[in-house]
C-alpha cells in the first residue's frame, strides 16, 4: 500500500504493509525514534503524534489511515532554525522529564490543547494530559512546564 501525506510540514508518500500501525511506520520507515512505542493499547500516551493538530495514539492507529493528513512528531515541533519550541524549552527550564521516554507525546498532547487554548486552567490541563502517563518525574513540574510555555505563547513571558 503506498500513502501521501505530510509529514512535519514535508509531503512524503510512503509504501508499508496495510497491517502497519503509525508508530510502526514512523520509527522503522521514517526513522523517527521520538515516537515511542510502550503499551500499544492506547493507554500509556508515549507514542502520541499530531494529526491535523489533534493527539492521537500512533501505536493503535492504522498507517493509511494518515492519507492526506498532516502529522506532526517531536522532531517537527522545533522551528526551521532549531529554535525549541516553548514547550520543549519550558520542560527543560522545570525539570519536568526524568527518563524522557515520555517527554515526546507529553509535549505533543500539550501542544494541542495551548494551540487551541492558551489560556487552559489547571484542571483543563490536568483533564487533557490524563492519557499521557509519566512514571518518573510527578506530575507538578510537567504542569509547571506547561503553564510557563502558555504564558509565553500568549506573550507574557
Amino acid at each position: 500500500m503506498q500513502i501521501g501525506f505530510e509529514l512535519n510540514g514535508k509531503q512524503q508518500t510512503l509504501e508499508f504493509e496495510p497491517r502497519e500501525t503509525l508508530a510502526e511506520v514512523l520509527r522503522g520507515r521514517c526513522r523517527l525514534t521520538g515516537v515511542k512505542i510502550s503499551c500499544e493499547a492506547q493507554v500509556c500516551g508515549s507514542c502520541t503524534v499530531l494529526v491535523d493538530g489533534l493527539p492521537v495514539s500512533a501505536c493503535t492507529l492504522l498507517a493509511y489511515e494518515v492519507r492526506g493528513k498532516r502529522v506532526t512528531t517531536i522532531e517537527g515541533v522545533a522551528d526551521e532554525t532549531g529554535r525549541l519550541h516553548p514547550l520543549q524549552q519550558a520542560f527543560l527550564d522545570n525539570f519536568s522529564f526524568q527518563c524522557g521516554f515520555c517527554t515526546p507525546g507529553m509535549i505533543l498532547a500539550a501542544k494541542s490543547l495551548l494551540d487551541e487554548n492558551s489560556k487552559a486552567t489547571d484542571a483543563e490541563i490536568v483533564a487533557h494530559m490524563n492519557g499521557n502517563l509519566c512514571r518518573c518525574t510527578g506530575y507538578l513540574p510537567i504542569l509547571k512546564a506547561i503553564r510557563q510555555a502558555a504564558a509565553e505563547m500568549r506573550g507574557q513571558k
